[in-house]
């Protein structure tokens, strides 16, 4: 029985690591920002990377977030659906270019997600992760 729990945990290691992690199966859109490698980015996170489990395997550094809340917007599944009168709770996270790039491809950047500019309710700006149109399905 404990082979078989040790079995399929490495499997789902390794099927993770494939799909996220690895070199293989993505390569960065010509729709990707640019990053500036001399800042550290704020980041507003909202689904599976408010988990620090999740964030430490994909950013693969323990990166502490802070509650943070997105105004206009309300939650749909894994995408945000404009809404002036609702407000999105999150959290804030402060990353390294290394780090930011790494969410970027955990979260597809120009093929599933794009990556927008938008204000925090205390006014401060941060990237916020949004599905682009065409790879919107039933979440």
């Amino acid at each position: 029985m404990m082979t078989w729990i040790l079995g399929a945990l490495a499997l789902a290691f390794i099927v993770f690591w494939f799909i996220w992690l690895s070199p293989f199966r993505y390569t960065p859109s010509e729709t990707t920002l640019a990053i500036d490698e001399a800042a550290t980015h704020r980041v507003f996170v909202f689904g599976t990377l408010r988990n620090k489990f999740v964030r430490t395997l994909v950013t693969r550094s323990w990166i502490a977030g802070t509650p943070a809340r997105l105004p206009g917007y309300r939650r749909t599944g894994l995408d945000l659906t404009p809404d002036p009168d609702a407000m999105t709770e999150g959290e804030l996270l402060y990353v390294t270019p290394l780090q930011l790039r790494r969410l970027d491809r955990y979260e597809r950047v120009g093929t599933r997600y794009e990556r927008f500019l938008y204000p925090l309710d205390d006014g401060s700006m941060a990237w916020v992760y949004r599905r682009m149109p065409n790879s919107r399905k039933e979440d």
